[in-house]
């Protein structure tokens, strides 16, 4: 569980987000947070990616399918790795930069855990999403169980592909299955996430959202950090992969957050 002395600890306090940021997160749903990763991060998170990847294989993010709480079919025209909290210390980041973290916060409450830690990349011709949201049915306005964002590796454009989201559709009680005919249809009130490398954006995970196809030749990379409330179970069970090393590695209130032991 997660503490206040622990947010503290993590560099989260309640200013961590402007008072404007909060509010347009509640009433939209998303809300991005500007360019976090500078173009030197960028590339030493894209070289640990590609040596990953190059590693797994067929395989790569064989954890992902292996989740006993969701099954993820292996999608089709998409390059995906898992676990990354195991992976490399260049990740942690992504699960622990503050303004992430208060963004989540926000969203969710006091109490949240990394439910998992992915990298997907939309490869050309493909990445046509259903409008959907991450979780099974409908709940109640501030009854929210999920959170994501999205660090965006390369620009995301409506040409390769950029996420598309329906500003203030977590506030309807609906899922995008309930009241459209076909989901993978553009919505008149989606709107592309269009923004330069770097850029890291919170969307609250029952707001409506998808992605769009990609056209250009090149892929759309991106890394997602995603939440969940402290009594939900994790997309991926952290408990049963952290490795040895990564347990010794990171900080009391970094294995809190990925509920792998208990922190008093």
């Amino acid at each position: 569980m997660l503490t206040e002395s622990i947010w503290k600890e993590l560099g989260v306090t309640d200013s961590t987000l402007t008072v404007e940021e909060q509010e347009f997160l509640d009433e939209n749903g998303y809300l991005s947070l500007g360019i976090l990763l500078d173009t030197q991060q960028r590339q030493s998170i894209l070289n640990r990616v590609i040596e990953i990847l190059d590693e797994e294989g067929d395989n790569a993010g064989f954890e992902l399918f292996d989740s006993p709480h969701i099954k993820h079919p292996k999608e089709l025209g998409s390059d995906r790795l898992a676990n990354l909290a195991n992976k490399g210390k260049v990740f942690d980041i992504f699960y622990t930069h503050p303004k992430v973290l208060a963004a989540v916060r926000q969203v969710l409450g006091g109490d949240v855990k990394l439910s998992s830690l992915n990298y997907r990349a939309a490869l050309p011709g493909y990445g046509l999403q259903k409008l959907h949201v991450d979780w099974k049915e409908p709940v109640e306005q501030g009854d929210y169980k999920v959170c994501n964002s999205i660090w965006l590796l390369d620009d995301f454009s409506a040409a390769n592909g950029a996420t598309r989201l329906v500003a203030g559709s977590h506030l309807w009680g609906k899922v995008p299955a309930d009241v459209m005919e076909n989901p993978e249809d553009p919505h008149p009130q989606e709107m592309i996430l269009e923004a330069p490398a770097g850029t890291v954006v919170i969307f609250n995970s029952h707001t409506w959202h998808g992605g769009t196809t990609n056209t250009t030749s090149a892929p759309r990379r991106a890394i997602h950090s995603y939440f969940c409330r402290g009594d939900q179970p994790q997309q991926l069970d952290h408990q049963r992969y952290i490795n040895a090393e990564t347990r010794e590695r990171i900080s009391p209130s970094m294995r809190a957050l990925l509920a792998v032991d208990q922190v008093n």
